[in-house]
């Protein structure tokens, strides 16, 4: 069953894709393509998220999402987990540190989109997860200036590699963060949902 703990390999490079997929889509899957090849990844394990602590409405139910997911994001190393309700672990930071302990030769990277780099100060215990595993960002349209100039963005800014030196970032030492500029696909859950294209439970082609 694809949402059940994964197996992984001593050694590997994880890239660890957290989000509500409140509905998955084409940009999401085409995020974890531009970041398995920026950054070097072996594998990448979408996190669908029991629910976001920063949205006030609840996702769809998780089972529906995972669901969607494994049919959207479709690819020999990428995992579709509902990990978070599996361990019993909400918040991010929480996540790390129960993923690290179940798997302590696996070396995992936290991806996100600039947007969420762009708030990431407001996170639960946020700097624990600077701290703890490299953070791979990748650029979405209109994020970027605000990714760039955001508390985390400065408060972490010796530790930034290089863009031109992505690769090195699933074995570097944490903190360590890149930030990326990748073709988007300008597409979102929050506009799928807007248009009722989820809304029955089925996406659009």
């Amino acid at each position: 069953m694809r949402s059940a703990i994964p197996y992984a390999r001593p050694g590997q490079v994880i890239g660890l894709f957290g989000g509500s997929f409140d509905p998955p889509h084409q940009g999401h899957v085409h995020v974890t393509h531009e970041a398995m090849k920026a950054f070097g990844l072996d594998r990448v394990w979408w996190l669908v998220s029991p629910g976001n602590p920063l949205k006030t409405r609840g996702p769809a139910p998780l089972s529906r999402r995972i669901k969607a997911a494994s049919t959207v994001m479709q690819h020999p190393h990428v995992e579709v987990t509902g990990l978070e309700d599996l361990i019993g672990t909400r918040a991010t930071a929480d996540t790390l540190a129960a993923l690290t302990r179940l798997y302590p030769q696996v070396r995992f990277v936290w991806l996100m989109g600039a947007d969420n780099l762009a708030q990431f100060h407001r996170w639960k215990d946020w700097r624990q997860i600077m701290d703890s595993v490299p953070v791979g960002v990748l650029a979405r349209p209109g994020d970027r200036i605000s990714a760039r100039m955001s508390p985390a963005a400065r408060i972490y800014a010796k530790y930034r590699i290089d863009g031109q030196a992505r690769h090195l970032l699933g074995r570097a030492q944490a903190p360590a963060w890149c930030f990326v500029n990748v073709p988007m696909v300008d597409v979102s859950s929050s506009d799928i949902r807007k248009r009722g294209e989820w809304a029955d439970g089925v996406l659009p082609e």
